[in-house]
């Protein structure tokens, strides 16, 4: 199976390599980054599942991949689809993490718009969602931008969410 999943002008996505497991570890246990998203994980943990994501064969149609620079081949994110039960009804997530150097560069909305085109035009997805904790105003702008809009509140373990939501149609890359 293909290594990339989505490429843009900046960005590769690809899946999960050995290598990659102590810096995307690393972004999970990070306070900042986790701050909407439930909290740090501990590290080891992170690393064990990362590692047991590697073992799975086939890959996982859906799961979260290395968000990778290209100008200095850095893993920067950990962004991807998950399909996830909402309100008793399974859904696509989209989702985006970016390690706080690379914040404010627009890396989250091009990572997002690359996944969301791939969720339709390689997966058959029609729909997308994104689940936003109230508070994360920066990431809910994100999912307007990738052409997500807000439908309605959800209550999730972590508290209620914003839950956005976008159909067919997707403009290309640019």
């Amino acid at each position: 199976m293909a290594e990339i999943i989505a490429e843009t002008a900046r960005l590769v996505i690809r899946r999960l390599r050995e290598e990659d497991i102590p810096t995307v570890a690393a972004l999970w246990c990070a306070p900042r980054v986790t701050r909407f998203l439930g909290g740090p994980r501990v590290f080891s943990d992170v690393c064990c599942s990362l590692r047991s994501d590697l073992s799975q064969s086939p890959p996982a149609r859906f799961d979260l991949w290395p968000v990778v620079e290209k100008a200095n081949a850095s893993v920067i994110g950990h962004c991807g689809l998950l399909d996830k039960e909402i309100e008793g009804r399974t859904e696509i997530e989209v989702v985006y993490v970016i390690t706080p150097p690379a914040w404010g560069h627009g890396y989250a909305t091009e990572a997002a718009r690359a996944l969301r085109i791939h969720a339709e035009q390689g997966l058959g997805c029609h729909r997308l969602v994104a689940l936003v904790h109230p508070d994360n105003r920066p990431s809910a702008h994100v999912a307007e931008k990738v052409g997500l809009a807000f439908e309605r509140l959800v209550e999730r373990p972590q508290g209620t969410m914003r839950l956005y939501a976008g159909l067919r149609r997707l403009d290309p890359l640019p």
